[in-house]
């Protein structure tokens, strides 16, 4: 073993409370005083673990410094990536850290430029919530959870995937919190109090599992911390400042039936720190002697106010190791380096000290894949599951789970060998649009090319943008010069049922009696007055241009009945020749629904939706369950709420969520993006084309995910409003696996919570058990199957379940 202190490391003479090493074993950091706030510090590790390092002044030792708190820093903690860095304070705030690549050189605040940064950490989220000072902060395995604990007496759990969300808050402890600790396989967390007790959390409902408080009965005064430890194989948990015999101790608890029946002895003042290696030993092997199979054992150690540091073995009676004296004043905290061999301590007199074990000393350290089968062969399972890597290789602990997940892989196998045929005949199924194929138009556009010669004679050639025509994409947003073919549209948008939209047309006598249903939106009438010409925007605004003919450009202007199918017309008002301007009458709409005897619409006034422009209304269009829609010229479509008595829209052609939403992977096949219904009549062919607005413009995968939610949500309020039921089950999956693929939890429990309802009937209850005709517990076994195809979501995936069933055998 060696020791060193290197007196390089140092906040300036004042107090370091805390001490983290970097996982990848580059760098460490300090939290503490500064001169008049907060300090973190992040430090070299090289000049640590080698002489000539140290010696090398090209080689920095000082990596950042951060002087963001307002007050002393009492804990840093790095995540277990290694990306993040959170710090907390007597400001109140956890402050998180992740490192700048883009931001250039800077100086620490105060040093007159003489003190550089080598590396820029910059602050990506404060957390706000505690009343008092935060004293220590702790990741969760995996890092799906960031908990925090304060002097208010309370922990918080924060969302560490979307900070600053908080999941819990626990309240229980009657003293000031001073130390957490998470258990390894994720299925607990503890924490330790002035209070004299230590409490153990489940993290599966965050109640608490059990109080701890015999050994600390006869503790007297306080610590500054009471930083405790899980062992890294999850039998044992080692809590600081406990009492035996008038002695203070290091309290052993064991899992199993949280036991205190043994403790760690020796220390002559309180203990203060408590931290375990973050790997599992087996004794090492003699030379020549036969390989026994020895039992696995832990290494601790331990940190008190007597100023000494000891460390133990769980496989020893004795420490392996008691350095007295170490500092000049209490030990704060520990941290050791990730191969198990180094350990940094740091103390309230500044400083900070390394030491250095040998493999003989500690024995050989166990491979992860040998820990973690430790952990699968002694629990089962590891529940805070959150990467990708850890995934792959998570226990999968509901049957109807695996099936999923079993029916998923068969899916990609299958999408695999189809996208492998379809390689092969690329060629022959290239994109076709009005006759053209994708690589023609490309062509053409390049001829088009503008050519300007400057002041001086040289050639300037215009930048024209070239988006990459793609075949397995429909959309055609981004080149307006390709319209949508009118047979194409009308392959699309046709339904196999009854028309789901009946186009009123006051001019063609025939449709009444039309042999075959036409579902295609027809042009009814231009709203403008006779003598005004329909102008191309008017057109384009029609969704089929083949629906054209004379008789629509020249229907006469007063008010008359329009027929329509199914027994049904609708009268609307118009402005007559030689009327004033729209923004200064009240146009009105009266529509009847003559089959169910009723008035839809009543004298309602389209002054909302048609002031302050020249707009015009393009089509009058009337839902199987008699809503009316009103397109406007300006591709907007409003459907009546008689409810509200309002115009909602329900579409936008120019909706800017639209184009950037991108959820090609949430649809279920090709078949269902061809989903028919109103909404889908009303919205025509504008699908999405976030691929082209995600390459053209590389929108941040974050506000790509947040349009993506509005348009789904926007999709789903819509099918709701227009009462189609057949598309509002159809966008209510994609939204719902658009968030499995994308891990939102909040808001796919929140749909979930909705469509299971109340499992005990409460006549106080304002549950509806349906929505749009559908059972909204028969949606909720719809995705289940969904849910099932992400394993971060078995705990979500079994709590339905569990639920389904109870009410299935009520």
């Amino acid at each position: 073993m060696k020791l060193l202190k290197p007196t390089w490391v140092n906040h300036n003479g004042k107090p370091i409370f805390s001490v983290d090493i970097h996982p990848d074993g580059t760098k460490f950091a300090t939290g503490g005083q500064g001169q008049d706030s907060g300090k973190v510090v992040i430090w070299n590790m090289s000049p640590v673990l080698q002489e000539d390092d140290e010696k090398d002044e090209n080689i920095p030792k000082m990596l950042c410094q951060m002087d963001n708190h307002l007050a002393c820093v009492n804990c840093v903690r790095w995540s277990n990536s290694g990306m993040y860095l959170a710090s907390g304070g007597d400001d109140k705030l956890i402050m998180v850290w992740k490192r700048a690549t883009y931001i250039g050189p800077s100086t620490v605040f105060g040093s007159s430029g003489k003190l550089a940064n080598v590396e820029q950490w910059r602050c990506v989220s404060i957390l706000r919530n505690h009343s008092g000072d935060v004293m220590d902060v702790a990741w969760s395995p995996h890092d799906a959870w960031l908990a925090s604990c304060s002097v208010d007496n309370t922990v918080v759990i924060w969302n560490a995937v979307k900070f600053p969300e908080i999941l819990a808050t626990l309240r229980g402890h009657s003293g000031l919190v001073k130390g957490l600790t998470w258990d390894p396989v994720g299925k607990y967390i503890a924490s330790q109090a002035d209070d004299r007790s230590l409490k153990v959390w489940r993290t599966l409902d965050w109640q608490l599992e059990t109080s701890i408080t015999k050994p600390f009965d006869e503790c007297g005064g306080t610590t500054h911390v009471l930083r405790l430890s899980w062992s890294p194989d999850g039998h044992y948990l080692v809590s600081a400042h406990a009492m035996n015999n008038s002695g203070p101790t290091a309290q052993i608890i064991e899992r199993e039936g949280w036991k205190t029946n043994m403790d760690f002895v020796g220390h002559r003042k309180a203990v203060t720190v408590v931290k375990f290696n973050p790997k599992i030993f087996k004794k090492k092997q003699k030379n020549g002697s036969s390989a026994k199979p020895s039992c696995p054992y832990c290494c601790c150690a331990v940190g008190s106010k007597d100023r000494s540091l000891s460390v133990w073995l769980t496989c020893l009676k004795r420490p392996l190791v008691v350095i007295h004296e170490l500092f000049d004043k209490s030990i704060m905290d520990i941290s050791w380096t990730l191969n198990g061999l180094g350990i940094l301590v740091c103390s309230m007199d500044g400083s900070v000290a390394f030491l250095d074990f040998s493999q003989d000393e500690l024995g050989d350290p166990l491979s992860e894949e040998e820990k973690s089968r430790i952990h699968q062969s002694t629990y089962g399972k590891s529940l805070a599951i959150m990467t990708e890597a850890q995934l792959s290789t998570a226990v999968i602990e509901n049957p109807e789970m695996l099936k999923y997940q079993r029916r998923q892989q068969q899916q990609q196998l299958d999408q695999k060998s189809a996208a492998t045929r379809e390689m092969g005949s690329a060629t022959s199924v290239a994109g076709v649009v009005n006759g053209e194929s994708l690589e023609d138009i490309r062509k053409n556009l390049l001829k088009k090319q503008v050519e300007t010669r400057t002041a001086d004679g040289r050639r300037r050639i215009t930048p024209l943008c070239i988006a990459q025509l793609d075949t397995g994409d429909f959309s055609t947003a981004f080149f307006n010069s390709i319209p949508l073919s009118g047979s194409l549209a009308g392959t699309m948008l046709s339904s196999h049922s009854s028309p789901q939209l009946l186009p009123l047309d006051s001019s063609t006598p025939n449709s009444f009696g039309a042999s075959k249903p036409c579902t295609e939106p027809v042009v009814a009438a231009s709203a403008r007055p006779a003598g005004d010409s329909v102008n191309k925007d008017s057109m384009n605004a029609t969704s089929t241009p083949a629906a054209l003919s004379p008789s629509v450009l020249t229907t006469p202007s007063k008010i008359e009945p329009m027929k329509a199918f199914d027994s049904r017309f609708t009268e609307r008002s118009k402005a007559t020749p030689g009327a004033p301007a729209l923004t200064s009458m009240t146009p009105t709409a009266v529509e009847r629904d003559v089959h169910r005897q009723v008035v839809v619409v009543k004298e309602e006034s389209l002054h909302s939706i048609l002031a302050g422009s020249d707009m015009t209304v393009s089509q009058i269009l009337l839902t199987q369950h008699g809503i009316p829609v009103m397109n406007l010229s300006d591709g907007k479509a409003y459907c009546f709420n008689p409810s509200l008595s309002t115009w909602n829209l329900v579409s936008d052609k120019q909706d800017s969520l639209a184009q950037c939403a991108d959820f090609r992977s949430s649809l279920p096949s090709q078949d269902a993006m061809l989903c028919s219904g109103p909404l889908a009549i009303i919205q025509g062919r504008t699908s999405n084309s976030g691929r082209q607005a995600a390459r053209l413009f590389s929108v941040p995968h974050v506000v790509q995910q947040e349009t993506t939610l509005a348009y789904l949500e926007n999709q789903v309020a819509a099918a709701l409003t227009l009462q189609s039921s057949h598309e509002y089950r159809h966008w209510l999956l994609v939204y719902a696996r658009y968030l499995v693929n994308e891990g939102f939890e909040y808001r796919l429990r929140e749909i979930c919570k909705d469509l299971l309802g109340p499992v005990h009937y409460s006549t106080g209850s304002q549950w509806e058990s349906t929505v749009v005709g559908l059972r909204k517990r028969e949606l909720l076994k719809e995705l289940l199957p969904v849910i099932g195809q992400n394993l971060r979501f078995q705990r979500l995936f079994t709590e339905c379940q569990e639920q389904l069933d109870i009410l299935r055998d009520k």
